[in-house]
């Protein structure tokens, strides 16, 4: 399906790896964040898509995949065989193992870290990644930076430090912020078992949804920012 039309409507597997350790943030998916679980938020956003047809876990937490079955009906629960856990294997390795298991063609894979990004935005960017199949294969949420960047060396990566122009007016550089993937088996076939394809489209959203918890610093950032939004409701 290369479009979106009112007579058919598109659907697509979502894929949500959970890992039961984490070094820097301990027991972060179950970590009561705003009221629920961590990894709750994610799933409640997925589930109120109008695209999303499954949701699947990935898991190697005997915790989380019963805190999943104990709170979400329908939620498939995948477990992680042990020679893909750990804190050094590749995301596209686990989503090898999820597309052996799983049938579908279309799959959008998303994180438990990310639990402020919204359905209105994952609708939006599916459609646009079935609208856009003509010209992309795939598609990848990216965050936009007006900023002096450097390298490491000191070197300016995006503008002449002899030319002071204001930072709004200098070329953009855009972040992978790791929030949103969408592919197809194909796509990840062809891309050499990759989520992002050959002929990407890179979809902006905020800096407010692209928070990703990573540190402690950001879980309390996270929260802080999660329920100025619930303030507002």
């Amino acid at each position: 399906m290369s479009s979106l039309s009112s007579n058919s409507k598109p659907v697509i597997v979502a894929l949500v790896p959970m890992k039961g350790h984490s070094e820097r943030v301990p027991n972060k998916n179950l970590r009561p964040f705003c009221g629920k679980p961590l990894c709750h938020w994610i799933i409640h956003s997925l589930q109120k898509s109008h695209y999303v047809k499954d949701i699947v876990v990935n898991t190697d937490s005997q915790k989380i995949a019963e805190n999943i079955h104990q709170n979400f009906n329908g939620v498939k629960i995948i477990d992680r065989p042990d020679k893909i856990r750990g804190d050094f294997v590749s995301m596209n390795t686990i989503i090898a193992h999820d597309l052996s298991q799983l049938p579908g063609e279309h799959f959008l894979q998303t994180h438990s870290t990310n639990p402020l990004l919204n359905t209105e935005t994952i609708d939006k960017a599916i459609a646009l990644y079935f609208r856009n199949l003509g010209t992309h294969d795939s598609l990848f949420t990216v965050t936009r930076h007006n900023a002096r960047f450097y390298w490491g060396d000191g070197n300016p990566i995006n503008h002449d430090p002899q030319e002071l122009i204001r930072t709004q007016d200098l070329p953009p550089i855009f972040e992978e912020n790791s929030s949103l993937y969408i592919f197809s088996r194909e796509s990840f076939k062809q891309s050499g078992g990759k989520r992002i394809g050959l002929k990407p489209y890179m979809f902006e959203i905020s800096k407010f949804e692209a928070v990703d918890i990573d540190e402690e610093d950001d879980f309390q950032l996270a929260e802080l920012l999660c329920q100025a939004k619930l303030n507002k409701l």
